[in-house]
């Protein structure tokens, strides 16, 4: 006797375990390519985010020592004039008593038979105009402000003499000098 065996039912059987187990690996093999896929996109994400903060904190801390730096100029600024106003009050109290030994100067210089008609001061340049009884007295005034330690160079501009009471105007021109701080520069 013959026996007759059919295969076919299991051949398709077989076909059939092997598709699904086909079709699983191939499911299983996808969701892991899309979860490294998705872990890849995340992992960059976060790199990109972390990158980004530190470029938005740098840019912060750029703009913050910006405004610190210009506040620092407007403060060298303000001490450039505060200390540039101490020197010209440092100055002006360094000169103060300059008006009253110019004073005392001129009245100690002055000799007798010459007055002063006008004193124009122009910083430290000082102009006299008087009147002197002859031009020996104003020879001797110019010697007296030549010996003054606070006032210097004295230089005769104009001497004439009226025929008619017998004076004579003149001018002249000194500098006033601080002998101290005169010595000091």
């Amino acid at each position: 006797m013959a026996t007759k065996i059919n295969l076919l039912p299991w051949r398709d059987e077989e076909r059939r375990r092997k598709t699904v187990e086909f079709t699983t690996q191939m499911i299983l093999c996808a969701m892991l390519a899309a979860i490294a896929v998705f872990y890849a996109v995340f992992s960059v994400q976060g790199q990109i985010d972390h990158q980004n903060r530190r470029n938005q904190f740098l840019q912060t801390e750029i703009d913050r020592l910006k405004s610190e730096l210009e506040e620092i100029k407007e403060l060298e600024s303000t001490k450039k004039k505060l200390l540039s106003r101490m020197d010209i009050i440092q100055e002006l109290q360094t000169r103060r008593p300059q008006v009253v030994h110019l004073f005392h100067e001129l009245a100690f210089s002055l000799p007798d038979g010459v007055s002063l008609t006008l004193i124009e001061q122009n910083q430290d340049s000082i102009t006299l105009k008087g009147q002197a009884e002859s031009n020996t007295r104003v020879s001797a005034f110019m010697r007296n402000l030549d010996d003054s330690d606070w006032l210097t160079a004295p230089r005769l501009e104009v001497i004439e003499a009226d025929k008619e009471d017998t004076t004579s105007t003149f001018k002249l021109h000194l500098k006033q000098t601080h002998p101290k701080f005169e010595k000091k520069e």
